[in-house]
Protein backbone atom coordinates (compact mmCIF):
# COMPACT_ATOMS: atom_id res chain seq x y z
CA UNK A 1 0.00 0.00 0.00
CA UNK A 2 1.18 3.46 -0.84
CA UNK A 3 -0.12 6.79 -0.05
CA UNK A 4 0.46 7.96 -3.00
CA UNK A 5 1.40 7.17 -7.04
CA UNK A 6 5.01 7.83 -7.54
CA UNK A 7 5.36 10.99 -9.69
CA UNK A 8 8.10 11.30 -12.57
CA UNK A 9 9.41 15.00 -11.24
CA UNK A 10 10.23 16.16 -7.71
CA UNK A 11 7.41 19.00 -7.31
CA UNK A 12 9.79 21.77 -5.33
CA UNK A 13 9.89 23.16 -1.92
CA UNK A 14 10.03 26.77 -2.59
CA UNK A 15 12.74 29.42 -1.47
CA UNK A 16 11.80 32.30 0.64
CA UNK A 17 15.43 34.29 0.38
CA UNK A 18 13.55 37.18 -0.94
CA UNK A 19 12.58 37.78 2.04
CA UNK A 20 15.26 36.38 4.70
CA UNK A 21 17.91 34.05 3.80
CA UNK A 22 16.46 31.69 7.13
CA UNK A 23 15.17 32.31 11.00
CA UNK A 24 18.92 33.03 11.87
CA UNK A 25 19.29 35.77 9.46
CA UNK A 26 20.72 38.90 11.35
CA UNK A 27 18.49 41.14 9.26
CA UNK A 28 15.35 40.02 10.83
CA UNK A 29 16.26 41.07 14.62
CA UNK A 30 17.36 44.26 13.16
CA UNK A 31 14.59 44.86 10.97
CA UNK A 32 12.40 44.32 13.91
CA UNK A 33 14.11 46.76 16.30
CA UNK A 34 13.33 49.00 12.93
CA UNK A 35 10.26 48.30 13.19
CA UNK A 36 9.68 48.90 16.68
CA UNK A 37 11.58 52.16 16.39
CA UNK A 38 9.47 53.56 13.86
CA UNK A 39 6.85 52.34 15.85
CA UNK A 40 7.20 54.56 18.72
CA UNK A 41 8.11 57.55 16.75
CA UNK A 42 5.04 56.81 14.66
CA UNK A 43 2.93 56.90 18.54
CA UNK A 44 4.00 60.21 18.59
CA UNK A 45 1.08 61.22 17.00
CA UNK A 46 -1.34 59.94 19.79
CA UNK A 47 -4.13 61.81 20.68
CA UNK A 48 -3.66 64.21 17.41
CA UNK A 49 -5.11 62.29 14.64
CA UNK A 50 -8.31 64.26 14.85
CA UNK A 51 -6.81 66.99 14.62
CA UNK A 52 -4.29 66.31 11.30
CA UNK A 53 -4.90 68.59 7.99
CA UNK A 54 -4.93 66.70 5.00
CA UNK A 55 -1.06 67.18 4.41
CA UNK A 56 -0.67 65.68 7.99
CA UNK A 57 -3.31 62.88 7.65
CA UNK A 58 -1.57 61.99 4.10
CA UNK A 59 1.68 61.72 5.78
CA UNK A 60 0.51 59.69 8.53
CA UNK A 61 -1.39 57.50 6.77
CA UNK A 62 1.91 57.05 4.10
CA UNK A 63 3.89 56.35 7.54
CA UNK A 64 1.67 54.18 8.78
CA UNK A 65 1.37 51.63 5.56
CA UNK A 66 5.21 51.80 5.15
CA UNK A 67 5.39 50.57 8.91
CA UNK A 68 3.14 47.66 7.78
CA UNK A 69 5.24 46.66 4.99
CA UNK A 70 8.19 46.23 6.92
CA UNK A 71 6.71 44.08 9.82
CA UNK A 72 4.47 42.26 7.34
CA UNK A 73 7.67 41.27 5.48
CA UNK A 74 8.88 40.09 8.63
CA UNK A 75 5.25 38.18 9.60
CA UNK A 76 5.18 36.72 6.12
CA UNK A 77 8.60 35.24 6.82
CA UNK A 78 7.92 33.58 10.26
CA UNK A 79 4.17 32.39 9.09
CA UNK A 80 5.56 30.71 5.61
CA UNK A 81 8.10 29.08 7.66
CA UNK A 82 6.08 27.77 10.31
CA UNK A 83 3.77 26.88 7.63
CA UNK A 84 6.45 24.48 5.69
CA UNK A 85 7.60 23.26 8.83
CA UNK A 86 5.17 23.38 11.49
CA UNK A 87 6.52 20.85 13.69
CA UNK A 88 9.71 21.54 13.80
CA UNK A 89 9.78 22.89 17.88
CA UNK A 90 12.60 25.52 16.63
CA UNK A 91 10.42 26.48 14.01
CA UNK A 92 7.31 26.93 16.07
CA UNK A 93 9.16 28.95 19.10
CA UNK A 94 10.85 31.36 16.03
CA UNK A 95 7.32 31.50 14.64
CA UNK A 96 5.89 32.96 18.71
CA UNK A 97 8.80 34.63 19.28
CA UNK A 98 8.15 36.86 16.02
CA UNK A 99 4.88 37.17 16.70
CA UNK A 100 5.64 38.07 20.78
CA UNK A 101 7.73 40.93 18.74
CA UNK A 102 5.49 42.19 16.05
CA UNK A 103 2.81 42.17 18.50
CA UNK A 104 5.05 44.14 20.65
CA UNK A 105 5.40 46.79 17.54
CA UNK A 106 1.58 46.47 17.10
CA UNK A 107 0.30 47.87 20.21
CA UNK A 108 2.27 51.14 19.45
CA UNK A 109 0.30 52.39 16.30
CA UNK A 110 -2.76 50.41 17.77
CA UNK A 111 -4.24 54.10 18.68
CA UNK A 112 -4.01 55.06 14.87
CA UNK A 113 -7.47 53.04 13.07
CA UNK A 114 -9.38 53.95 16.74
CA UNK A 115 -8.76 57.85 16.19
CA UNK A 116 -9.43 57.61 12.33
CA UNK A 117 -12.34 56.10 12.99
CA UNK A 118 -13.35 59.34 15.39
CA UNK A 119 -12.66 62.24 13.33
CA UNK A 120 -15.87 64.04 12.32
CA UNK A 121 -17.45 63.26 8.68
CA UNK A 122 -17.67 66.17 7.67
CA UNK A 123 -13.63 67.21 8.50
CA UNK A 124 -12.73 63.92 6.67
CA UNK A 125 -14.84 64.54 3.99
CA UNK A 126 -13.26 67.74 3.72
CA UNK A 127 -9.95 66.50 3.61
CA UNK A 128 -10.53 63.95 0.95
CA UNK A 129 -11.70 66.72 -1.04
CA UNK A 130 -8.67 68.84 -0.41
CA UNK A 131 -5.73 66.48 -0.87
CA UNK A 132 -5.62 63.73 -4.13
CA UNK A 133 -3.27 61.73 -2.89
CA UNK A 134 -5.13 61.13 0.69
CA UNK A 135 -8.21 60.37 -1.96
CA UNK A 136 -6.90 57.53 -3.06
CA UNK A 137 -7.38 56.11 0.10
CA UNK A 138 -10.98 56.29 0.71
CA UNK A 139 -12.10 52.94 0.55
CA UNK A 140 -9.34 52.21 3.30
CA UNK A 141 -10.83 54.81 5.87
CA UNK A 142 -14.33 53.55 5.05
CA UNK A 143 -13.29 50.09 5.90
CA UNK A 144 -11.84 51.42 9.27
CA UNK A 145 -14.67 53.58 10.09
CA UNK A 146 -17.64 50.90 9.26
CA UNK A 147 -16.07 49.53 12.57
CA UNK A 148 -16.57 52.66 14.67
CA UNK A 149 -19.64 51.33 16.16
CA UNK A 150 -18.15 48.53 17.69
CA UNK A 151 -14.51 50.47 18.73
CA UNK A 152 -13.88 50.09 22.74
CA UNK A 153 -12.11 52.33 24.85
CA UNK A 154 -8.69 52.85 23.50
CA UNK A 155 -6.99 50.85 26.76
CA UNK A 156 -9.43 48.26 26.24
CA UNK A 157 -8.64 47.71 22.44
CA UNK A 158 -4.65 47.90 24.04
CA UNK A 159 -5.32 45.12 26.56
CA UNK A 160 -7.10 42.53 23.88
CA UNK A 161 -4.70 43.25 21.47
CA UNK A 162 -1.81 42.15 23.30
CA UNK A 163 -3.11 39.05 25.14
CA UNK A 164 -4.42 38.02 21.57
CA UNK A 165 -0.98 35.80 21.78
CA UNK A 166 -2.02 33.98 24.66
CA UNK A 167 -5.96 33.84 23.22
CA UNK A 168 -7.22 32.59 20.10
CA UNK A 169 -4.02 33.03 18.10
CA UNK A 170 -2.31 30.58 20.91
CA UNK A 171 -5.08 28.36 20.43
CA UNK A 172 -4.74 28.46 16.53
CA UNK A 173 -0.94 27.92 16.78
CA UNK A 174 -2.20 24.63 19.09
CA UNK A 175 -4.63 23.32 16.97
CA UNK A 176 -2.08 23.66 13.60
CA UNK A 177 0.83 22.40 15.49
CA UNK A 178 -1.58 19.30 16.47
CA UNK A 179 -2.76 18.75 13.02
CA UNK A 180 1.00 18.84 11.77
CA UNK A 181 1.77 16.31 13.97
CA UNK A 182 -0.76 13.35 13.92
CA UNK A 183 -0.14 10.49 11.91
CA UNK A 184 -2.90 8.32 10.53
CA UNK A 185 -2.01 4.47 10.27
CA UNK A 186 -3.52 2.90 7.21
CA UNK A 187 -2.29 -0.75 6.91
CA UNK A 188 0.28 -0.70 9.17
CA UNK A 189 1.90 2.41 7.82
CA UNK A 190 2.21 5.41 9.17
CA UNK A 191 0.64 8.96 7.11
CA UNK A 192 0.57 12.49 7.54
CA UNK A 193 -3.01 13.83 7.24
CA UNK A 194 -2.72 14.59 3.39
CA UNK A 195 -1.11 11.44 2.89
CA UNK A 196 -4.19 9.52 4.11
CA UNK A 197 -6.58 12.25 2.74
CA UNK A 198 -5.21 11.21 -0.86
CA UNK A 199 -6.41 7.41 -0.03
CA UNK A 200 -9.98 8.40 -0.18
CA UNK A 201 -9.30 9.52 -3.93
CA UNK A 202 -8.02 5.84 -4.37
CA UNK A 203 -9.63 3.48 -7.05
CA UNK A 204 -9.06 0.50 -4.60
CA UNK A 205 -12.52 0.33 -2.23
CA UNK A 206 -11.51 -1.28 1.18
CA UNK A 207 -7.93 0.83 0.77
CA UNK A 208 -10.85 4.09 0.84
CA UNK A 209 -12.57 2.32 3.72
CA UNK A 210 -9.23 1.99 5.63
CA UNK A 211 -7.89 5.04 5.19
CA UNK A 212 -11.50 6.56 6.68
CA UNK A 213 -11.39 4.38 9.07
CA UNK A 214 -7.87 5.55 9.96
CA UNK A 215 -8.37 9.35 9.86
CA UNK A 216 -11.44 8.84 11.94
CA UNK A 217 -9.81 7.02 14.37
CA UNK A 218 -7.36 9.37 15.40
CA UNK A 219 -9.95 12.60 14.79
CA UNK A 220 -12.13 10.60 17.22
CA UNK A 221 -8.70 10.01 20.25
CA UNK A 222 -8.19 13.35 19.64
CA UNK A 223 -12.02 14.89 19.61
CA UNK A 224 -12.03 16.00 23.19
CA UNK A 225 -8.95 18.23 22.72
CA UNK A 226 -10.32 19.89 19.17
CA UNK A 227 -13.80 20.22 20.63
CA UNK A 228 -11.92 22.12 23.76
CA UNK A 229 -10.11 24.14 21.35
CA UNK A 230 -13.20 24.70 19.02
CA UNK A 231 -15.29 25.79 22.41
CA UNK A 232 -12.98 28.14 23.81
CA UNK A 233 -12.56 30.11 20.70
CA UNK A 234 -16.70 30.33 19.84
CA UNK A 235 -16.56 31.43 24.18
CA UNK A 236 -13.95 33.79 23.47
CA UNK A 237 -15.60 35.36 19.94
CA UNK A 238 -19.29 35.40 22.03
CA UNK A 239 -17.42 38.02 25.02
CA UNK A 240 -15.75 39.70 22.24
CA UNK A 241 -19.20 40.21 19.92
CA UNK A 242 -21.28 40.90 23.09
CA UNK A 243 -18.20 43.63 24.01
CA UNK A 244 -18.69 45.19 20.79
CA UNK A 245 -22.23 45.11 20.39
CA UNK A 246 -22.40 43.06 17.42
CA UNK A 247 -25.28 41.56 16.59
CA UNK A 248 -24.50 38.43 15.19
CA UNK A 249 -21.91 35.85 15.20
CA UNK A 250 -21.21 36.30 11.00
CA UNK A 251 -21.18 40.71 11.68
CA UNK A 252 -17.81 40.74 11.97
CA UNK A 253 -16.91 38.87 9.29
CA UNK A 254 -19.60 40.51 6.83
CA UNK A 255 -18.07 44.20 7.81
CA UNK A 256 -15.00 42.33 7.00
CA UNK A 257 -16.02 41.19 4.18
CA UNK A 258 -17.25 44.27 2.76
CA UNK A 259 -20.66 42.41 1.89
CA UNK A 260 -24.19 42.93 3.15
CA UNK A 261 -25.37 40.50 5.18
CA UNK A 262 -28.62 39.86 3.19
CA UNK A 263 -26.25 39.52 -0.08
CA UNK A 264 -24.50 36.33 2.03
CA UNK A 265 -28.01 34.89 3.20
CA UNK A 266 -29.21 35.87 -0.29
CA UNK A 267 -26.42 33.29 -1.13
CA UNK A 268 -26.87 30.20 1.35
CA UNK A 269 -30.45 29.92 0.93
CA UNK A 270 -30.21 29.97 -2.84
CA UNK A 271 -27.62 26.81 -2.59
CA UNK A 272 -29.49 25.25 0.44
CA UNK A 273 -32.53 25.44 -1.42
CA UNK A 274 -30.81 24.02 -4.92
CA UNK A 275 -29.56 20.74 -2.53
CA UNK A 276 -31.51 18.65 -4.10
CA UNK A 277 -31.08 20.07 -7.62
CA UNK A 278 -27.35 19.59 -7.15
CA UNK A 279 -25.96 17.22 -4.89
CA UNK A 280 -28.19 14.96 -4.03
CA UNK A 281 -28.91 14.71 -7.85
CA UNK A 282 -25.22 14.11 -8.36
CA UNK A 283 -24.23 11.79 -5.68
CA UNK A 284 -27.50 9.75 -7.06
CA UNK A 285 -25.53 9.27 -10.46
CA UNK A 286 -22.55 8.60 -8.72
CA UNK A 287 -23.78 5.37 -6.70
CA UNK A 288 -25.20 4.42 -9.55
CA UNK A 289 -21.38 4.31 -11.38
CA UNK A 290 -19.55 2.94 -8.37
CA UNK A 291 -22.40 0.03 -8.65
CA UNK A 292 -23.41 0.72 -5.25
CA UNK A 293 -26.97 1.23 -3.66
CA UNK A 294 -25.43 3.73 -1.79
CA UNK A 295 -22.14 5.78 -1.25
CA UNK A 296 -20.65 5.27 2.04
CA UNK A 297 -18.81 9.08 3.06
CA UNK A 298 -15.40 7.87 2.17
CA UNK A 299 -16.69 7.12 -1.33
CA UNK A 300 -17.73 10.82 -1.62
CA UNK A 301 -14.14 11.64 -3.85
CA UNK A 302 -13.95 8.01 -5.09
CA UNK A 303 -12.93 8.31 -8.86
CA UNK A 304 -14.94 7.29 -11.65
CA UNK A 305 -14.93 3.67 -13.14
CA UNK A 306 -11.84 3.49 -15.50
CA UNK A 307 -10.80 6.75 -14.96
CA UNK A 308 -6.99 6.65 -15.16
CA UNK A 309 -5.21 6.12 -12.01
CA UNK A 310 -1.93 7.72 -13.42
CA UNK A 311 -0.32 9.77 -11.44
CA UNK A 312 0.10 13.44 -13.16
CA UNK A 313 3.99 14.37 -13.06
CA UNK A 314 4.35 18.29 -11.51
CA UNK A 315 6.02 19.57 -15.12
CA UNK A 316 2.97 18.29 -16.85
CA UNK A 317 0.22 20.27 -14.49
CA UNK A 318 2.65 23.09 -14.52
CA UNK A 319 1.97 22.87 -18.64
CA UNK A 320 -1.90 22.14 -18.51
CA UNK A 321 -2.35 25.20 -16.05
CA UNK A 322 -0.24 27.55 -17.88
CA UNK A 323 -1.27 26.29 -21.42
CA UNK A 324 -4.98 27.28 -20.30
CA UNK A 325 -3.85 30.42 -18.51
CA UNK A 326 -2.06 31.62 -21.68
CA UNK A 327 -5.32 30.45 -23.91
CA UNK A 328 -6.89 33.25 -21.87
CA UNK A 329 -4.93 35.95 -21.86
CA UNK A 330 -0.70 35.62 -22.39
CA UNK A 331 0.11 38.42 -19.64
CA UNK A 332 -1.68 36.15 -16.92
CA UNK A 333 0.35 33.18 -18.15
CA UNK A 334 3.50 35.26 -17.72
CA UNK A 335 2.75 36.20 -14.06
CA UNK A 336 2.01 32.52 -13.14
CA UNK A 337 4.86 31.43 -14.73
CA UNK A 338 7.43 33.51 -12.53
CA UNK A 339 5.82 31.34 -9.99
CA UNK A 340 7.61 27.88 -11.60
CA UNK A 341 10.96 30.14 -12.64
CA UNK A 342 11.36 31.66 -9.40
CA UNK A 343 10.44 28.78 -6.95
CA UNK A 344 7.43 30.49 -5.26
CA UNK A 345 5.79 27.42 -5.03
CA UNK A 346 6.17 24.73 -2.29
CA UNK A 347 4.58 22.02 -3.12
CA UNK A 348 6.54 19.01 -2.31
CA UNK A 349 4.17 16.47 0.59
CA UNK A 350 6.53 15.59 3.62
CA UNK A 351 5.82 15.16 7.60
CA UNK A 352 5.46 18.12 9.71
CA UNK A 353 4.21 20.57 6.85
CA UNK A 354 0.99 22.30 6.61
CA UNK A 355 -2.33 20.58 4.97
CA UNK A 356 -4.32 22.51 2.47
CA UNK A 357 -3.01 25.02 0.38
CA UNK A 358 -2.49 28.62 0.33
CA UNK A 359 -1.51 31.71 -1.60
CA UNK A 360 0.17 34.07 0.54
CA UNK A 361 0.51 37.56 -1.00
CA UNK A 362 3.20 38.44 1.77
CA UNK A 363 3.27 42.64 1.03
CA UNK A 364 3.62 44.34 -2.36
CA UNK A 365 7.02 45.14 -1.49
CA UNK A 366 7.92 41.22 -2.40
CA UNK A 367 5.46 38.66 -3.68
CA UNK A 368 2.91 36.23 -2.85
CA UNK A 369 3.86 32.21 -1.63
CA UNK A 370 1.94 29.26 -2.54
CA UNK A 371 2.03 26.08 -0.30
CA UNK A 372 0.26 22.88 -1.26
CA UNK A 373 0.55 19.16 -1.58
CA UNK A 374 0.88 18.01 -5.11
CA UNK A 375 0.34 13.82 -4.71
CA UNK A 376 -0.28 14.07 -8.57
CA UNK A 377 -4.06 13.81 -8.83
CA UNK A 378 -6.16 15.35 -10.82
CA UNK A 379 -7.86 17.23 -7.97
CA UNK A 380 -4.49 18.66 -7.45
CA UNK A 381 -3.85 20.26 -11.08
CA UNK A 382 -7.33 21.95 -10.02
CA UNK A 383 -5.67 23.41 -6.96
CA UNK A 384 -2.46 24.52 -8.59
CA UNK A 385 -4.64 26.49 -11.08
CA UNK A 386 -6.92 27.84 -8.01
CA UNK A 387 -4.07 28.92 -5.98
CA UNK A 388 -1.88 30.35 -9.56
CA UNK A 389 -5.01 32.55 -9.92
CA UNK A 390 -4.67 33.93 -6.21
CA UNK A 391 -0.95 34.66 -7.00
CA UNK A 392 -1.81 36.46 -10.40
CA UNK A 393 -4.28 38.43 -8.22
CA UNK A 394 -2.77 39.07 -5.74
CA UNK A 395 0.28 40.21 -7.96
CA UNK A 396 -1.92 42.35 -10.25
CA UNK A 397 -3.04 44.13 -6.69
CA UNK A 398 0.06 45.03 -5.65
CA UNK A 399 0.27 48.18 -7.01
CA UNK A 400 -2.60 49.11 -4.77
CA UNK A 401 -0.34 50.01 -2.06
CA UNK A 402 -1.10 47.63 1.40
CA UNK A 403 -3.75 49.26 2.67
CA UNK A 404 -5.23 48.66 -0.53
CA UNK A 405 -3.95 45.77 -2.27
CA UNK A 406 -5.99 43.71 -0.45
CA UNK A 407 -8.99 41.91 -1.39
CA UNK A 408 -12.25 41.15 0.77
CA UNK A 409 -12.99 37.27 1.03
CA UNK A 410 -16.20 37.69 -0.89
CA UNK A 411 -13.86 38.36 -3.65
CA UNK A 412 -10.71 37.14 -3.05
CA UNK A 413 -11.59 33.88 -4.78
CA UNK A 414 -12.71 34.69 -7.74
CA UNK A 415 -9.60 34.95 -9.28
CA UNK A 416 -8.65 31.60 -8.25
CA UNK A 417 -12.14 30.05 -8.89
CA UNK A 418 -11.94 31.54 -13.01
CA UNK A 419 -8.12 30.05 -13.30
CA UNK A 420 -10.01 26.44 -12.44
CA UNK A 421 -12.25 26.67 -14.89
CA UNK A 422 -10.32 27.86 -17.46
CA UNK A 423 -8.02 25.12 -16.97
CA UNK A 424 -11.05 22.69 -16.96
CA UNK A 425 -12.33 24.23 -20.14
CA UNK A 426 -8.69 23.23 -21.82
CA UNK A 427 -8.86 20.00 -20.75
CA UNK A 428 -12.39 19.65 -21.25
CA UNK A 429 -12.00 21.15 -24.99
CA UNK A 430 -9.01 18.66 -25.33
CA UNK A 431 -10.45 15.32 -24.31
CA UNK A 432 -10.21 12.38 -27.10
CA UNK A 433 -13.91 10.74 -26.21
CA UNK A 434 -16.94 11.48 -25.35
CA UNK A 435 -16.33 9.17 -22.18
CA UNK A 436 -13.55 10.93 -21.07
CA UNK A 437 -15.06 14.19 -21.56
CA UNK A 438 -18.24 13.14 -19.53
CA UNK A 439 -15.19 11.89 -16.41
CA UNK A 440 -13.87 15.60 -16.87
CA UNK A 441 -16.95 17.15 -16.01
CA UNK A 442 -18.36 14.92 -13.50
CA UNK A 443 -14.96 15.93 -11.92
CA UNK A 444 -15.50 19.34 -12.44
CA UNK A 445 -19.25 18.95 -10.92
CA UNK A 446 -17.25 17.43 -7.76
CA UNK A 447 -15.12 20.47 -7.54
CA UNK A 448 -18.01 22.88 -7.83
CA UNK A 449 -19.62 21.19 -5.21
CA UNK A 450 -17.34 20.87 -3.22
CA UNK A 451 -16.94 24.62 -3.46
CA UNK A 452 -20.25 25.21 -3.42
CA UNK A 453 -22.26 22.66 -1.52
CA UNK A 454 -19.83 21.70 0.92
CA UNK A 455 -18.40 25.10 1.80
CA UNK A 456 -22.09 26.32 2.64
CA UNK A 457 -22.65 23.28 4.34
CA UNK A 458 -19.67 24.13 6.62
CA UNK A 459 -21.34 27.39 6.70
CA UNK A 460 -24.27 25.99 8.03
CA UNK A 461 -22.45 24.35 10.79
CA UNK A 462 -20.65 27.14 11.96
CA UNK A 463 -24.17 29.13 12.58
CA UNK A 464 -25.19 26.37 14.53
CA UNK A 465 -22.62 25.56 15.99
CA UNK A 466 -21.80 29.18 17.83
CA UNK A 467 -25.93 29.33 18.27
CA UNK A 468 -25.67 26.15 20.48
CA UNK A 469 -22.36 27.44 22.22
CA UNK A 470 -23.72 30.70 23.20
CA UNK A 471 -26.11 28.56 25.31
CA UNK A 472 -23.06 26.54 26.94
CA UNK A 473 -20.09 24.51 26.10
CA UNK A 474 -20.66 21.27 23.60
CA UNK A 475 -19.66 18.04 23.99
CA UNK A 476 -17.49 16.30 21.35
CA UNK A 477 -20.41 14.66 20.68
CA UNK A 478 -22.74 17.06 20.27
CA UNK A 479 -20.51 18.58 17.70
CA UNK A 480 -20.25 15.59 15.65
CA UNK A 481 -24.13 15.54 15.86
CA UNK A 482 -24.82 18.80 14.37
CA UNK A 483 -21.65 18.17 12.03
CA UNK A 484 -23.47 14.54 11.04
CA UNK A 485 -26.97 16.24 10.31
CA UNK A 486 -25.75 18.72 8.28
CA UNK A 487 -23.76 16.65 5.85
CA UNK A 488 -27.26 14.84 5.68
CA UNK A 489 -29.19 17.12 4.56
CA UNK A 490 -25.94 18.73 2.30
CA UNK A 491 -25.22 15.33 0.51
CA UNK A 492 -28.79 13.98 0.92
CA UNK A 493 -29.74 10.14 0.39
CA UNK A 494 -27.28 9.10 -1.24
CA UNK A 495 -25.10 8.37 1.35
CA UNK A 496 -24.20 6.33 4.40
CA UNK A 497 -22.21 8.02 7.11
CA UNK A 498 -20.01 6.04 9.31
CA UNK A 499 -20.08 6.41 13.58
CA UNK A 500 -16.40 7.41 13.07
CA UNK A 501 -17.75 10.23 10.36
CA UNK A 502 -19.02 12.72 13.21
CA UNK A 503 -15.78 13.64 14.20
CA UNK A 504 -14.82 15.02 10.73
CA UNK A 505 -15.35 18.52 11.76
CA UNK A 506 -12.08 18.38 13.80
CA UNK A 507 -9.58 19.02 10.68
CA UNK A 508 -11.38 21.84 9.06
CA UNK A 509 -8.58 25.01 9.93
CA UNK A 510 -11.36 27.65 9.20
CA UNK A 511 -13.47 26.76 11.43
CA UNK A 512 -10.50 27.19 14.39
CA UNK A 513 -8.65 30.36 12.31
CA UNK A 514 -11.55 31.83 10.40
CA UNK A 515 -15.08 31.58 11.74
CA UNK A 516 -17.51 32.17 8.92
CA UNK A 517 -14.62 32.07 6.28
CA UNK A 518 -16.18 29.53 4.55
CA UNK A 519 -19.07 30.91 2.32
CA UNK A 520 -16.16 33.33 0.49
CA UNK A 521 -15.61 29.64 -1.74
CA UNK A 522 -19.16 29.41 -2.34
CA UNK A 523 -19.39 33.46 -3.37
CA UNK A 524 -16.91 33.72 -5.76
CA UNK A 525 -17.27 29.64 -7.86
CA UNK A 526 -21.00 31.41 -8.31
CA UNK A 527 -19.70 34.93 -9.09
CA UNK A 528 -17.19 33.10 -11.59
CA UNK A 529 -20.32 31.20 -13.29
CA UNK A 530 -21.81 34.18 -14.22
CA UNK A 531 -18.43 35.91 -15.01
CA UNK A 532 -17.23 33.18 -17.11
CA UNK A 533 -20.85 32.79 -18.78
CA UNK A 534 -20.27 36.32 -19.76
CA UNK A 535 -16.91 35.27 -21.70
CA UNK A 536 -18.22 32.36 -23.69
CA UNK A 537 -20.31 35.21 -24.59
CA UNK A 538 -17.95 37.79 -25.73
CA UNK A 539 -18.56 40.60 -23.18
CA UNK A 540 -17.18 43.35 -24.58
CA UNK A 541 -13.61 43.57 -24.02
CA UNK A 542 -13.95 41.09 -21.41
CA UNK A 543 -10.28 40.45 -20.77
CA UNK A 544 -9.24 43.85 -20.32
CA UNK A 545 -12.21 44.21 -17.74
CA UNK A 546 -11.21 41.32 -16.11
CA UNK A 547 -7.33 42.23 -15.31
CA UNK A 548 -9.09 46.03 -14.25
CA UNK A 549 -11.13 44.04 -11.80
CA UNK A 550 -7.95 42.11 -10.55
CA UNK A 551 -5.69 45.56 -10.46
CA UNK A 552 -8.46 47.38 -8.76
CA UNK A 553 -7.24 44.39 -5.14
CA UNK A 554 -9.39 46.62 -2.17
CA UNK A 555 -9.34 49.56 -3.78
CA UNK A 556 -13.12 48.80 -4.65
CA UNK A 557 -16.38 47.28 -3.26
CA UNK A 558 -17.90 44.53 -4.92
CA UNK A 559 -20.97 46.69 -6.86
CA UNK A 560 -18.59 48.71 -8.76
CA UNK A 561 -15.89 45.80 -9.08
CA UNK A 562 -19.18 44.14 -10.58
CA UNK A 563 -20.53 46.98 -12.68
CA UNK A 564 -18.70 46.69 -15.75
CA UNK A 565 -20.06 43.02 -16.23
CA UNK A 566 -24.00 44.13 -15.50
CA UNK A 567 -23.65 42.06 -12.75
CA UNK A 568 -25.28 42.70 -9.26
CA UNK A 569 -24.66 40.17 -5.95
CA UNK A 570 -27.28 41.86 -3.81
CA UNK A 571 -29.95 40.70 -6.86
CA UNK A 572 -30.98 37.35 -5.59
CA UNK A 573 -31.32 36.33 -9.35
CA UNK A 574 -27.33 36.14 -9.45
CA UNK A 575 -27.09 33.51 -7.28
CA UNK A 576 -29.42 31.34 -8.66
CA UNK A 577 -27.83 31.98 -12.12
CA UNK A 578 -24.74 31.03 -10.49
CA UNK A 579 -25.75 27.86 -9.27
CA UNK A 580 -27.91 27.38 -13.03
CA UNK A 581 -24.63 26.69 -14.23
CA UNK A 582 -23.85 23.45 -11.95
CA UNK A 583 -27.10 22.29 -12.32
CA UNK A 584 -27.28 22.32 -16.16
CA UNK A 585 -23.61 20.01 -16.22
CA UNK A 586 -25.65 17.53 -13.97
CA UNK A 587 -28.41 17.85 -16.71
CA UNK A 588 -25.78 17.00 -19.57
CA UNK A 589 -24.34 14.00 -16.72
CA UNK A 590 -27.95 12.91 -16.66
CA UNK A 591 -28.69 12.27 -20.16
CA UNK A 592 -25.14 10.57 -21.01
CA UNK A 593 -25.38 8.50 -17.66
CA UNK A 594 -24.44 5.54 -19.22
CA UNK A 595 -21.16 6.47 -20.54
CA UNK A 596 -19.65 6.24 -16.68
CA UNK A 597 -21.67 2.64 -16.54
CA UNK A 598 -19.28 0.50 -15.06
CA UNK A 599 -18.92 -0.54 -11.54
CA UNK A 600 -16.47 -0.24 -9.47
Amino acid sequence: MSAAAPLRDTPPAWDLSDLYAGPDDPQIPADLKRALGLARAFAGRKGTVCGLDADGLAEAIADYEALGDLSGRIGSYAGLAFAAHASDPAIAKFYGDVQERLSEIGTETLFFELELAQIPDAELEAALAAHGGLARYRPWLETVRAFRPHQLAEDMERLLYEKDLTGSAAWGRLFEETVASLRYTVRGEALTGPQALNLLSSSDAALRRDAAAALSATFGDQARTFAFILNTLAKDKEIDDRWRAYPEATSFRHLMNQVEPEVVEALRRSVVAAFPQLSHRYYRLKARWLGLEKLNDWDRNAPLPRASDEAIGWNAAKDIVLGAYGGFAPRMAEIAGRFFEKNWIDAEPRPGKSGGAFSHGTVPSAHPYILMNYLGKSRDVMTLAHELGHGVHQTLAAKQGLLLASTPLTLAETASVFGEMLTFRALLAAAPTPRDRAILLASKVEDMLNTVVRQIAFYEFELRFHAKRRQGELTPEDIGAIWLAVQKESLGPAFDFSAGYANWWCYIPHFVRSPFYVYAYAFGDCLVNSLYALHEEAHPDFVAKYFAMLEAGGSKRHKALLAPFGLDASDPAFWSRGVAMISRFIDELERDAALLDGGG
